[in-house]
């Protein structure tokens, strides 16, 4: 069944900007040790900033406006950011032609997905920080997409930029909690298979968890997503 993704950004920016707003923004983040919850906060608020701006002006070269150095502000910066993706992404015809950073030109409802996603990512991160990280529950389903967008989106780009080698190896990811059919990452030898519910394979691929297998471990360590 399709998502709908002017829904979907609209309920979970919404939870992230309830979750910045109770937040202890001194806070480590685990995944990023250089930054504290409020580093982090700044970097989503950025990113919605540049999502805004490439669907607006059709600019790749967002004038990103800075965070406050006030931390009591922050929650309030941010949720006018946010507020101003969610106006502009479901207020624009999703088949509206638009820059984004794959191959070629895209169009507005990439942009309303790929915020969705990063938004889920990034709601584990601000939980994670303040010692709530089992509280993240993002559907199977929009957990499994995510999962693709790292297959289809975000590995190739890496290899492609330079960034990464490709993968000595194949990951073949398998959902255990979705009615879906396992996919490759890479196509080296040798395969390591690893089966877990999607939002246990969101977290291994975004290298927010290490697997308990040394082979997936390894492959998964070069960094798939940026």
């Amino acid at each position: 069944m399709p998502h709908d993704w002017n829904r979907l950004l609209q309920t979970t920016t919404e939870r992230l900007v309830a979750l910045v707003g109770e937040a202890d923004l001194a806070a480590s983040v685990p995944a990023c040790p250089d930054w504290c919850a409020a580093d982090l906060v700044e970097h989503v608020g950025g990113v919605y900033q540049w999502a805004t701006q490439a669907v607006v002006d059709n600019n790749p070269e967002a004038d990103v406006a800075p965070a406050p150095a006030d931390l009591s502000a922050l929650p309030d910066w941010f949720r006018g950011h946010a507020v101003e993706l969610v106006r502009v992404l479901t207020g624009t015809d999703p088949d509206r032609p638009a820059w984004t950073f794959g191959r070629g030109r895209g169009t507005v409802g990439w942009w309303t997905r790929r915020q969705v996603l990063e938004t889920v990512l990034h709601t584990f991160d601000l939980l994670d920080s303040q010692g709530r990280a089992a509280e993240w529950e993002p559907s199977p389903a929009l957990a499994w997409d995510a999962v693709g967008e790292v297959v289809t989106l975000f590995y190739p780009r890496q290899v492609r930029m330079g960034r990464i080698e490709p993968l000595p190896g194949t990951l073949l990811l398998t959902p255990t909690d979705v009615d879906a059919d396992p996919v490759a990452v890479g196509d080296g030898r040798p395969v390591v298979e690893v089966s877990a519910p999607a939002a246990e394979l969101v977290r291994l691929a975004y290298r927010r968890r290490t697997s308990q297998d040394p082979e997936a471990a390894a492959l998964f360590a070069h960094g798939l997503t940026p």
